[in-house]
């Protein structure tokens, strides 16, 4: 958790080193509230819907309900560990909703590793659409990025060494699963499996088919209209096509991949320096990448810190009737 705050410090400290605090004032000064409202609104709709989206997959092959609102909860607060901790906000999210709810660690876990998957295929989706709408940017920056001889070099040196040392695990976990298999951390390690195999499985259980992939769909536009709205809304980037601001959309998003707390750093260096093919000077670029990436952060800290109320709230009011029950 340092370690990666600390990179994300330096790499931050590294861009915005030279950016003079009065022309960020000047941008914010100049920036429409209206479109930068309408992309916060927009993204708590998203927000909605992936908590929506998760319950389908949850609720797959059972009977037993989950609110929307409780799914929500839970899904702000494992956004907000994220900005503590990288990729600790899928686990933090899952056992908000074993304790509110009483559901299967395992399986949950099967399910966000399943939602991460589809939102993988989207995201490669939407390489492709970039691919298609900004061919000539597209390839200028993958020659940039990337060598393809260094690559093919790699590729022919340690893939032989990556799936040997994955064959050997495997072979290993294997022995050790069915050697050990009636011992108690390897049984509850088999049952804990049984339960995230579940949840990867659950989308060919789900109820509602049409609306998982759909609201899927759904949030990777909002995710476009979130990027665009607020191009419309500094002076500097209103002049971007639809076109440009999905590239900007889909380079932001490999940089929210990356390890650190909330993509601090290589969210900002990614979508300035896209923004450099289609002629905005480096601080332009910068300060459109802060002050995006800051809205999304200060939503993401407020939903986050009023779900945690609410879901202590909730806890406070049912551990009474839960020691009653037992």
């Amino acid at each position: 958790m340092i370690l990666s705050l600390l990179v994300a410090i330096v790499i931050f400290w590294y861009l915005y080193k030279d950016v003079k605090l009065e022309s960020l004032m000047e941008a914010l000064r100049q920036a429409s509230v209206f479109w930068i409202s309408l992309s916060v609104l927009i993204s708590i709709w998203g927000y909605w819907l992936r908590a929506w989206r998760w319950k389908l997959l949850i609720e797959a092959e059972d009977n037993r309900p989950v609110r929307t609102f409780r799914v929500f909860w839970a899904l702000m607060i494992g956004y907000l560990v994220n900005l503590l901790v990288p990729r600790a906000g899928e686990v933090a999210r899952c056992g908000v909703l074993k304790k509110s709810d009483d559901l299967q660690m395992g399986k949950l876990l099967g399910t966000v590793v399943l939602e991460r998957t589809v939102d993988l295929l989207f995201l490669i989706g939407s390489i492709f659409l970039v691919f298609v709408t900004e061919n000539k940017i597209f390839l200028e920056l993958l020659g940039n990025l990337v060598s393809l001889d260094s690559l093919h070099v790699a590729t022919r040196e340690y893939l032989p060494l990556l799936l040997g040392f994955a064959m050997a695990t495997g072979i290993l976990v294997y022995w050790i699963l069915h050697k050990y298999r009636d011992k108690g951390p390897v049984k509850k390690a088999r049952h804990f499996a049984h339960d995230f195999l579940k949840g990867l499985r659950s989308v060919g259980y789900l109820k509602n088919q049409w609306g998982f992939w759909s609201s899927s769909a759904m949030i990777w536009i909002i995710y476009f209209f979130m990027m665009y709205w607020v191009t419309m809304a500094l002076p500097s980037t209103d002049g971007l096509a639809a076109s440009s601001a999905l590239m900007v959309m889909v380079m932001g998003s490999i940089g929210m991949v990356a390890p650190v707390q909330g993509g601090i750093g290589t969210f900002h260096a990614l979508v300035a320096y896209i923004l450099l093919f289609y002629g905005l000077a480096e601080e332009e670029g910068k300060i459109f990448a802060v002050i995006i990436h800051s809205t999304q952060m200060l939503t993401v800290v407020f939903l986050g810190i009023l779900s945690l109320i609410v879901f202590l709230k909730i806890q406070t009011k049912e551990e009474p009737y839960r020691k009653s029950v037992r």
